[in-house]
């Protein structure tokens, strides 16, 4: 089942739970997130960095929206950053149902511009668009970048930043950083930050740089009304610690000799993900409003 985000984080608000959005690399990594979804009847979204597609080029997503369109748990396949105007339509094309335009270093009122112009497009064909107001940190151990200090998200900012570009989602700043936090850092989210944004704010609320922080604070976060966490380097830091455990010990070159144990440990990691979320057994509530299509199938 593929929707849009929209249609996603929804459905989340309404029942309160949050949907993880897991980065995709490869086709290993679509496996990981596919397959936890179906075992676990959760919803789940696919993001893809533009450094990701440029890696697995556009003809992979022929494959990924197949396979996401044929699975009985509804998912969205989501340009994560996207830079450009130019970036945006190049997800669209490869049949992608969400996207973000990140204009976040741009002075406040550029990144409204910036924002609304892909939202003007995106409108039109029943594409969700997610903006990002504030910025998020940089542990120095992702290709997703991020900056030295972070910026929190403004709640005045956020209610007229909603107004006048007319997102669907919205990523705020409350503390977190792209990558795995050094061993001496321990992040702290700022849930009075989230609390006020919330009380600005009616659309879903999306957390970035969700990797690595404390269990409580992210179901914290859910609770007082996050709707999408973003995860990557959680579960890929899984997956290729035990791919590293097996090519130390052995002289196999086959990738179904490698990867099915990588792959498992990965999808263990998106479990207690989804088990944080609330969002396990949530699929069902998606069949059952299912009656119509969810969105237009697009040329």
């Amino acid at each position: 089942m593929l929707i849009n985000m929209s249609q996603m984080l929804e459905i989340a608000k309404e029942n309160k739970f949050a949907v993880g959005a897991f980065n995709v690399a490869d086709s290993n990594f679509l496996r990981v997130v596919v397959e936890a979804a179906e075992e676990n009847d959760s919803p789940a979204i696919i993001a893809v960095h533009p450094t990701e597609l440029d890696f697995v080029k556009d003809e992979f997503f022929q494959y990924a929206v197949s396979r996401a369109k044929n699975s009985s748990v509804p998912f969205v396949i989501h340009m994560d950053h996207g830079d450009s105007l130019a970036s945006i339509m190049r997800a669209i094309h490869c049949g992608f149902t969400s996207v973000m335009i990140d204009g976040s270093l741009l002075p406040f009122e550029e990144n409204i511009a910036v924002t609304k112009e892909v939202v003007d497009v995106c409108k039109k064909i029943g594409i969700s668009v997610e903006g990002e107001l504030g910025t998020i940190g940089n542990t120095g151990t992702t290709i997703e970048g991020g900056v030295s200090e972070v910026i929190y998200t403004k709640p005045e900012d956020a209610e007229e930043f909603v107004a006048k570009t007319g997102i669907d989602t919205l990523a705020v700043a409350i503390g977190t950083a792209h990558g795995i936090y050094p061993k001496d850092v321990k992040p702290e989210l700022k849930m009075d930050v989230l609390e006020q944004i919330k009380e600005k704010v009616d659309i879903p609320l999306v957390l970035h740089g969700g990797s690595a922080n404390p269990d409580e604070e992210i179901a914290r976060a859910v609770a007082i009304g996050i709707q999408k966490v973003n995860i990557s380097s959680d579960y890929k830091y899984a997956f290729y610690k035990k791919c590293r455990e097996i090519l130390a010990s052995t002289e196999l070159w086959d990738s179904n000799a490698i990867y099915p144990e990588c792959i498992d440990e990965a999808k263990k990691v998106v479990k207690k993900k989804m088990e944080l979320f609330n969002s396990i057994g949530k699929a069902s509530i998606y069949r059952a409003d299912n009656e119509q299509p969810f969105r237009q199938e697009f040329v």
